[in-house]
């Protein structure tokens, strides 16, 4: 579902009627905030417009009956790739794309298109490209087959090879409204009540696509236990971090737990910017500890219920 956007997605459009269309487009933003959704939504409206029926030029709308759309929902348009990571042989997702995967699309390149006159590729992101895919991706930039599309995402595009970037026309892509999150949000969980809602959207710092990570973790319950830590007295918020800490290191909390790494941080940055100068001080600091020991807690394989207290006193320290 695509919602927001509308500033990248009117310079697309108006790009592509023009008859100005860049082969390659990168879509630069942080994670989260649509910009899949936007190459998805781009991506449909190619194809559709240039194979007919008409569709509209002022929006990337294509109707879900639309021969276009019925075989990109069936994951079947012959003229529309995702490059992205796969999985390895004990199914776990590989942490790069491979320069495997980027060849592999030398068949789609080295044939006409079968619909239409455009073939567009989806890279899900550049960011994860091993530099020997980089640098085979970066050959198919140079020499593209007419006809070419490549709508590439990128989370941190200054760590991209130059030579790439200056091959792509950039996009950027700006955090959403509550508003539009809580929009997102309703329509992929329609199962989710109010209270949750806000309680993602809160979390979401602008990304429905964070929001709809922690849809499972109870992210209402888990502020709900922050706001009480936010004001408990001292002796009352060791007593009630242990407690939470407990909670979330059960076998069963792995989802609660990664939640609440996210959730803290997030917590003190909103309680930083919303408080008053005389008190925001005390929750910056407290903020930048929760960040660092959030950020490392996975990657350093600490110990979560130890991680969980400390994150739950950094909390508690909002009330002194």
């Amino acid at each position: 579902m695509l919602v927001g956007h509308a500033e990248p997605g009117a310079a697309f459009r108006a790009a592509f009627v023009g008859g100005a269309m860049h082969h390659a487009w990168l879509l630069t933003g942080p994670p989260g905030i649509g910009k899949n959704a936007f190459a998805e939504a781009a991506a449909t409206w190619v194809l559709a417009r240039s194979a007919g029926p008409p569709v509209r030029d002022n929006s990337f709308e294509v109707p879900p009956d639309h021969p276009m759309a019925s075989l990109r929902a069936a994951g079947s348009h012959p003229d529309f790739r995702r490059l992205e990571r796969t999985v390895d042989d004990k199914g776990k997702l590989r942490t790069v794309i491979r320069v495997d995967e980027v060849r592999a699309l030398a068949p789609l390149f080295q044939r006409t298109p079968f619909m239409s006159g455009w073939r567009v590729v989806v890279i899900d992101a550049l960011d994860e490209m091993n530099r020997a895919a980089s640098n085979a991706f970066l050959k198919s930039l140079e020499e593209p087959p007419p006809g070419t599309l490549f709508l590439a995402l990128s989370h941190s595009p200054g760590r991209l090879l130059p030579t790439i970037r200056s091959r792509c026309r950039t996009l950027r892509f700006q955090p959403l409204s509550d508003t539009q999150v809580a929009r997102v949000v309703a329509a992929e969980r329609p199962k989710l009540g109010a209270d949750e809602i806000a309680a993602l959207v809160a979390v979401a710092e602008g990304a429905p696509g964070r929001a709809l990570g922690l849809a499972d973790a109870g992210i209402a319950g888990l502020t709900a236990d922050l706001d009480a830590l936010a004001v408990a007295a001292k002796g009352e918020a060791t007593a009630r971090a242990l407690t939470l800490a407990k909670s979330l290191a059960g076998k069963t909390a792995g989802l609660r737990y990664v939640a609440f790494l996210d959730l803290v941080p997030a917590y003190l940055a909103r309680a930083a910017k919303t408080r008053p100068a005389a008190r925001s001080t005390r929750a910056v600091t407290l903020w930048e500890r929760a960040n660092d020991l959030a950020g490392g807690a996975v990657a350093l394989a600490l110990e979560p219920q130890s991680v969980a207290f400390e994150l739950a006193l950094l909390v508690a320290g909002l009330a002194e």
